[in-house]
């Protein structure tokens, strides 16, 4: 459950707010993320847009992504372009990349799996276009998806990833990636800071990586995301790559 399918989220909002401002001390607090000079820590420029029109996947099956990302691509001067996959729609063809983001495909894996006209729809635009999905966006790039039941479900078949949740295994926490090949909106070796938090189990990942991954510990990880390029990918500069990370992007790392 996701904070906008929680009624009555205003109300509850103001009143953590309250206990935070009544029980927290903020000034202490405020302190604390300054540095050594006494500065306060500068917030992260506005994360680059992949494209100048984004095909976004949106509607409850892929609904988590950070706001701050969107009003970044919006502010830069790219124009978004929702569409629903669970209404089996395919991304908007005036579109110049596709992004799925996070959410709970595998609550919808069947009506996913029926849904031609966006497989086919996909499988065009990523001919000559970038498509990346994230955690659960990356999920349904994938070829199958296990529900909690043990059923395989056929996923959109970008990328060969199959993913499980009948064994439930938690990933959690923040992630550094350096990517090893290109990403809408970033080339290789861009450093990426985002955060992970699943229960899929990887079964298999065969395409090539696209970042080396560490957590805030500074240990590789085994979710280093995958990429394939389509036969058709000279059609388009930078398009014709699907891409996809188990971990949601925050912003680009400083060098």
């Amino acid at each position: 459950m996701q904070a906008e399918e929680t009624a009555d989220l205003e109300r509850l909002l103001s009143e953590a707010g309250k206990a935070v401002s009544q029980y927290c001390d903020l000034d202490a607090i405020v302190a604390a993320a300054r540095d050594g000079a006494g500065h306060a820590s500068a917030p992260p420029p506005p994360t680059r847009p992949p494209g100048a029109r984004i095909a976004l996947a949106r509607d409850a099956a892929f609904s988590f992504v950070y706001p701050h990302l969107i009003e970044g691509w919006r502010s830069a001067g790219a124009t978004i372009l929702p569409f629903s996959p669970l209404a089996d729609e395919g991304p908007d063809d005036s579109a110049d990349c596709c992004w799925l983001p996070g959410g709970y495909p595998e609550l919808h894996a069947g009506r996913l799996a029926g849904n031609d006209r966006l497989r086919s729809g996909l499988h065009r635009f990523a001919q000559t276009r970038a498509v990346h999905g994230e955690c659960g966006g990356y999920m349904a790039l994938g070829a199958g998806l296990v529900d909690a039941q043990g059923q395989r479900h056929q996923m959109l078949g970008l990328l060969g990833l199959e993913t499980s949740f009948a064994k439930r295994k938690m990933n959690l926490g923040y992630r550094l990636a350096e990517l090893s090949a290109p990403m809408p909106g970033f080339e290789v070796g861009t450093r990426l800071r985002g955060h992970e938090f699943h229960y899929a189990r990887i079964l298999s990942q065969p395409d090539a990586p696209l970042a080396e991954v560490r957590d805030a510990n500074g240990l590789v990880v085994a979710q280093t995301g995958s990429q394939r390029k389509s036969a058709a990918s000279g059609h388009a500069a930078g398009g014709g790559q699907v891409s996809g990370t188990f971990f949601h992007l925050i912003a680009e790392a400083s060098q």
